[in-house]
């Protein structure tokens, strides 16, 4: 190491304070040097922890945070209206994993100002006041000495001062520190720039994988209230059939049995609908958990299942889609460009590293005369030897820049697979809703049929029960199908990587067809007194 200094010719005060002072700039400059070199170290291992996050949605928000949230509202007496616009709205504001996206991306902001503070002049402004007492004996000064310094002083005069003295001394001084080159901590500065921005876009990738968990627990819920309304409409079909049971085996119309299968279907159908009740309410929860409404708290939704057929795209024009605007994909490339600068930061380690420092001020003795002082020194460091550091640093920056590459090749596969995947999940989807639907209508019909044919005495009412079974197992496929073709389509803008400000485009558009299955209770109904 070499150091070109200048510093200028201080006096000499009681125990070289000026020479103290200078010193103790030297002191600093060689600490700040090596705190350089260890903040260059921090960067490194800050920025080599580069891994995307988990996008799996279990319940325990302790092992993901996408199912836990911040709880930012109070609680009311009030029901809750909730729409599914003010659900996403909420599940943005508060979710905890999207909390927890912000809070790094405001980390990775700080740690580039951090590093951007290591190239920028660093100014401090100190004060020193002390209280000496030296013993000029101890330090050599003999009272033998004495004569020989007589020549100086005026005829006539005698020397003569205690070898023990207190002095008071005043030091005030400003210092400056600037680093002129660093190749290898600008790399690492440039890498920090690019963290940030994949830190943006893991923020935006949270933000769409809550708008995708929201949106679909909302529609799950919605599904549940659909398959409970269906339970509560084919409960009172049985109430009507059971009714109309007692009656006809009071009157000697039918036997006993008829009139105990009808009770043992009225009361299934009960625990159908008890247990869909408990269901829709813990669903509730769940998305109440996810967006920050407080526990206890009553909420009602607001809207019913949507149902809407999707303009077909082609395979070509949604991977372009998704390579444009898909936030996980942009926030690789940019952890590929961090890899790459670190890379090069480690390779950079060899060059020279050029700094300067200084300071001004003034020294003295309390009472008496203040002199100014300064120091004025450039630092020119050259690593000679420190080859296995350099080849370490190299290797592992290497093998983490050629790990990211891989995740980035395979990304692009799995990008085209997802795509494949809910292009295909769409059509099936749609076709699997066209049939279902059917079915409730035909289990609709058939179930009024053989209502029929019972209230006219043509057949007894194990033929009701079956319809109701049909129909029943009929409902709860279509209320799955429309269910399962809005998540695949909420799916499918995620894999563009629009689902935060397209959602509601994939899935308004109109309501599926409404299936009156209260008609075989109107019917009954009209046949009691």
């Amino acid at each position: 190491m070499h150091h070109l200094e200048c510093i200028s010719n201080l006096p000499i005060v009681f125990g070289n304070l000026a020479a103290a002072s200078q010193s103790k700039a030297l002191t600093d400059m060689k600490k700040s040097s090596r705190f350089r070199h260890l903040a260059v170290g921090f960067c490194l291992a800050a920025c080599g922890i580069l891994q995307a996050g988990a996008q799996s949605n279990p319940d325990n928000s302790a092992a993901n945070a996408y199912s836990g949230s911040v709880q930012t509202l109070s609680p009311t007496a009030e029901v809750m209206p909730l729409s599914l616009d003010e659900a996403i709205r909420l599940g943005i504001q508060n979710n905890l994993a999207l909390t927890l996206a912000r809070q790094n991306q405001k980390q990775a902001e700080a740690q580039k100002l951090q590093t951007l503070n290591l190239f920028l002049p660093e100014v401090s402004l100190q004060g020193q006041l002390a209280f000496h007492q030296l013993n000029l004996a101890a330090q050599g000064f003999r009272p033998g000495l004495l004569p020989e310094f007589a020549g100086l002083l005026p005829a006539g005069g005698s020397i003569n001062f205690p070898f023990v003295v207190k002095v008071t001394t005043q030091q005030g001084q400003i210092n400056l520190d600037q680093t002129l080159f660093n190749w290898a901590g600008f790399d690492l500065y440039r890498a920090l720039r690019s963290n940030t921005r994949a830190a943006y876009y893991d923020a935006e990738s949270s933000r769409g994988l809550v708008v995708l968990n929201v949106g679909n627990s909302y529609l799950q819920a919605l599904a549940d209230q659909a398959q409970l309304d269906y339970a509560r409409s084919l409960l009172r079909t049985d109430d009507q059939l059971l009714y109309q049971a007692v009656e006809k085996h009071r009157a000697g119309v039918v036997p006993n049995v008829d009139e105990l299968r009808a009770r043992v279907q009225d009361q299934q159908q009960q625990q159908v609908v008890i247990a869909d009740e408990a269901r829709l309410q813990k669903d509730i929860i769940s998305l109440s958990r996810q967006i920050g409404v407080p526990p206890g708290q009553r909420v009602k939704l607001t809207e019913t299942a949507p149902y809407a057929d999707i303009a077909a795209v082609s395979l070509d024009e949604a991977r372009a889609q998704a390579y444009a605007n898909r936030q996980d994909y942009q926030s690789l490339k940019q952890k590929m460009e961090v890899a790459r600068l670190e890379h090069s930061a480690a390779v950079h380690e060899r060059l020279p590293t050029l700094k300067f420092g200084g300071n001004y001020g003034v020294t003295g003795v309390s009472g008496g005369i203040y002199h100014g002082t300064f120091a004025a020194m450039g630092t020119l460091e050259i690593p000679l030897f420190q080859e296995a550091k350099f080849r370490g640093d190299r290797d592992v920056a290497e093998a983490q820049l050629d790990s990211l590459r891989a995740q980035f090749a395979d990304l692009r596969l799995k990008i085209e697979q997802q795509l494949r995947d809910s292009l295909l999940d769409l059509k099936t989807d749609a076709e699997m809703v066209r049939v279902a639907r059917s079915n409730v209508e035909l289990s609709t019909v058939a179930l009024e049929q053989a209502t029929e044919r019972f209230r006219a005495g043509i057949d007894d009412n194990l033929p009701v029960t079956q319809a109701q079974s049909t129909l029943a197992r009929a409902q709860a496929q279509y209320v799955s199908d429309v269910y399962r073709f809005n998540q695949t389509k909420l799916g499918f803008a995620r894999s563009l990587g629009i689902i935060d400000t397209q959602y509601k485009t994939y899935l308004q558009g109109g309501h599926p067809p409404a299936i009156k299955n209260d008609r075989a209770a109107e019917s009954a109904s009209a046949a009691r007194p």
